[in-house]
Order: structure tokens, then C-alpha cells, then sequence
């Protein structure tokens, strides 16, 4: 759950705004309670519409744009996967109250797992393998460029940045050295020669819901769109135990040079994010400390 404000210019959102929306928007629905959903997120508000709707709301004019590739994706790739994902039933405008389109989804039932503390991690990992396929071998025309889906050398400046930045926290125990190791080992690693393919792109534990230790829904497809398929790793090192994380692994048949930037892909992401988020939202501090004591472990 976030504490404090995370962005500078972020929108200031409560209960009566959203309110306000769905009353003008949607007025089928105004008389629905509205409560703020406590969320890990970094780039929506979230809030439970009644008991079966939910409302993302962009906290940042950047994630303006996610709204909309959701909105025309999501329908299209519900059908060719295994588990659930968002259903778009409104599509909010802006006001003068908010400055960027929303949306309302169909509430989506589970828990967040927790890394390092997964329930059934054999099967989670073989899920998790099957959900990444599937997204793999979809062949949808059109399709956006993912968000990270790029070359990692475009990452480069930034994670060096931030393992610099973490050198000056020294009570979050990183040994930096040994992080640019790994990622020096990633950026020499072969690029994908193959065509793009699609990725949801950004498979954090708080876009993964979980039910008996299973997956059932992946959420927050705003990064979605073609790319490296190492972009589609990072639950191995953000989530899985090292004996899951083989499984999923060998479940998708990766090659050395596909696991090393996915590995790559992930301490870079668990870099940027500790120093960024490590007073202001727990939830992502916690996953980024569990990626990069995993991916260093496993280089």
C-alpha cells in the first residue's frame, strides 16, 4: 500500500471526485458506494465501485496514455489467454475536475502474491509460464511497441544511476559492484533476433492476483504491446523461489541469452524502483529489495 504523496505533479484524487465522475459520467452507477482501494500501484488510484466495478484513475499525465492502449487491447487479448484480465465497461472523460481519461473495469476477485512467501510456487511458476506463453503466441496486427520492451542499452544510464544512488544508502545493503556485474553480463548478452512479440511488460506481483496458490487474473496491462520476450521474465526474480523459478524456466524453453537480459531486465526495474519508492510506497521497496537479493543470487 502507497504512503505519502509518490510523484511530484501527481493529481490530487479522493472519494468525492470520483464520486462527482460517475455521477455525471455513468449515472446507472451513482448510487453505488465509492471506497479507495489500498494498492501497491504506482501509476492509478484505484477505487471499488460496489462490490463488482472498480475505478482506475491515472495519478500522472503519463499514465493518460495507458488508458487508452487498455481500452483497445484489453478486449482483444481477453480471449487468448488462460486467466482473467480487466474488463473495460466505461470509458471515463476528462473534466474540469480531471484533467485524463479513466476507465471502470469489472472487479477482478484474489490476493496480490507475496514474494518470497508464495503459497503453491511450483504451479504459480507453470502459470505464470502459461499466461507468458500465451501472450507470446498471440498475433493481433497493429500492435503498440511495449512499454521496456526495447534494447537494454537504452536502460543502461539509468540503472548505473540508480546503483550510484544506492551506494549513498548504505543500510539498504546492495552491493552495487555486484549488481553492474549482472547487468554488464545482460547488456553483452545477444540481442532477440527473432520478430517482436507480445508481452504484457510489466508482470509485477501487484499486477498478479491469486487464489489457493494459483493464478487467476493478471491486471494493469498499460505497458502492453511487442517487444523482447525477456520483458515477460521478471516474475522469476521478483516473486518465484529459485526452485519455481527453474520451472517457469523450463516451461518456456528460454535460451541462456533470453534469461540472462530477463535477469538483466529485472535488476535493472528493482535498481531504479528502492531508491525511488523506498519512503513512499512499501509494497514496491519490498519486491525491489527481493529482486535484486534474487538476481544477484542467481548470477
Amino acid at each position: 500500500m502507497s504512503t505519502g504523496q509518490m510523484h511530484l505533479g501527481q493529481h490530487p484524487i479522493d472519494d468525492d471526485l470520483v464520486r462527482r465522475l460517475i455521477a455525471e459520467q455513468f449515472p446507472q452507477w451513482a448510487g453505488l458506494t465509492v471506497r479507495r482501494f489500498p494498492s501497491g500501484g504506482t501509476v492509478n488510484a484505484m477505487y471499488r465501485l460496489g462490490e463488482g466495478l472498480v475505478v482506475r484513475l491515472p495519478l500522472l499525465k503519463g499514465g493518460a496514455a495507458d488508458v487508452a492502449v487498455e481500452q483497445e487491447w484489453l478486449p482483444r487479448l481477453a480471449s487468448r489467454l488462460p486467466v482473467a484480465i480487466p474488463e473495460v465497461l466505461g470509458a471515463g472523460e476528462p473534466t474540469e475536475d480531471y484533467p485524463w481519461p479513466w476507465s471502470v473495469y469489472r472487479w477482478l476477485g484474489g490476493e496480490t502474491p507475496e514474494p518470497g512467501a508464495v503459497g503453491e510456487p511450483i504451479l504459480l511458476a507453470k502459470d505464470l509460464a502459461a499466461f507468458v506463453a500465451s501472450m507470446r503466441s498471440s498475433t493481433l496486427p497493429g500492435a503498440p511497441n511495449a512499454y521496456r520492451g526495447g534494447p537494454l542499452a537504452s536502460l543502461d544510464a539509468s540503472t548505473r544511476a540508480a546503483a550510484e544512488e544506492l551506494r549513498g544508502i548504505p543500510q539498504e545493503g546492495v552491493d552495487c559492484d555486484a549488481a553492474i556485474a549482472v547487468w554488464e553480463e545482460a547488456l553483452h548478452a545477444p540481442a532477440w533476433a527473432g520478430p517482436p512479440v507480445w508481452l504484457h511488460a510489466d508482470l509485477m506481483p501487484g499486477n498478479l492476483l491469486v487464489h489457493d496458490g494459483r493464478l487467476t487474473s493478471v491486471i494493469d496491462f498499460g505497458c502492453t504491446g511487442v517487444g523482447d520476450p525477456a520483458c515477460d521474465l521478471f516474475p522469476a526474480w521478483n516473486l518465484l523461489p529459485p526452485a519455481a523459478r527453474a520451472t517457469f524456466r523450463d516451461a518456456l524453453g528460454l535460451d541462456d541469452a533470453t534469461w540472462t537480459r530477463g535477469r538483466g531486465r529485472a535488476l535493472s526495474q528493482a535498481l531504479i524502483a528502492l531508491p525511488y519508492y523506498r519512503t513512499t510506497n512499501p509494497a514496491m521497496a519490498h519486491t525491489a529489495r527481493h529482486a535484486i537479493r534474487a538476481a544477484l543470487a542467481d548470477a
